[in-house]
């Protein structure tokens, strides 16, 4: 295949073009939502406010998505929408004190985590990522390249490269926090059937409440079999929402 400089630039072009309209588009909904929300059209907010998020994830349209849902009447979708707030951004205080409102008055409990999930809390789940890959990196580039390039193993180099292992095995604890937190899920509908069997004819062991946290332990057609405070047990598909749902 020929490829010239014309053809590259061609391509950086027509990607740069894709990239404004998903931003232009983005920009759009997010603008849209809130003329609605302050007009008190809360529905058409929240139709905004979701159509932003589904082509690029921002904690600032998915906070105002919460605030549309609450608005609505949707608790199960404004507690959602907060957490994958604190999904993307834990430092977000105006999410946490939306989360710890909207729990209160629903009377439901946030999930129990594991110590390595609580610590994934701690940071943006993309930094745990850098963090990892970028201090092992480093460790192997201080640990080989003086060899490579002969020079002598000053005690600084060890230095690095020991600190940066230990950025790296202290990382990887989070980083499967962040793995077994995108099973959390949140309870959209009220009154959502815990069923014995993936099945719309099985017996109803309990009722959740909109916005209770739940667990996904495995999947068998449209539902979903979940660990919950009231138990294990079958629910559909549309009645859960996970922080993320690009993972399903």
């Amino acid at each position: 295949m020929n490829f010239s400089v014309k053809t590259y630039f061609a391509l950086m072009f027509a990607l740069l073009a894709v990239a404004q309209d998903s931003f232009a588009a983005v920009e759009t909904h997010f603008s849209a939502g809130v003329t609605a929300y302050e007009a008190g059209q809360f529905e058409l907010a929240a139709q905004n406010f979701s159509a932003s998020p589904a082509e690029t994830a921002a904690s600032g349209t998915l906070l105002n998505l919460g605030l549309a849902n609450w608005r609505c009447g949707r608790t199960g979708g404004a507690i959602l929408a907060w957490e994958q707030v604190a999904w993307l951004d834990p430092l977000n205080r105006d999410a946490r004190n939306n989360l710890s409102f909207a729990r209160e008055t629903a009377s439901v409990d946030a999930l129990e985590l594991t110590w390595y999930e609580e610590a994934s809390t701690w940071l943006p789940v993309n930094w745990w990522t850098w963090l990892a890959v970028g201090s092992l990196w480093l460790a192997v580039a201080f640990v080989t390249l003086p060899g490579f390039f002969r020079m002598r193993k000053a005690a600084w180099l060890q230095t690095v490269a020991a600190l940066s292992l230990g950025v790296f095995i202290l990382s990887l604890a989070p980083s499967v926090g962040i793995v077994t937190r995108s099973n959390v899920g949140i309870v959209l509908e009220n009154q959502t059937s815990l069923r014995l069997t993936p099945t719309q004819s099985a017996e109803s062991t309990a009722s959740l409440p909109s916005g209770e946290p739940v667990r996904e332990l495995r999947r068998h057609g449209d539902y979903f079999f979940v660990h919950t405070q009231n138990g294990n047990g079958w629910v559909e598909q549309r009645q859960i929402g996970f922080l993320v749902p690009t993972v399903r």
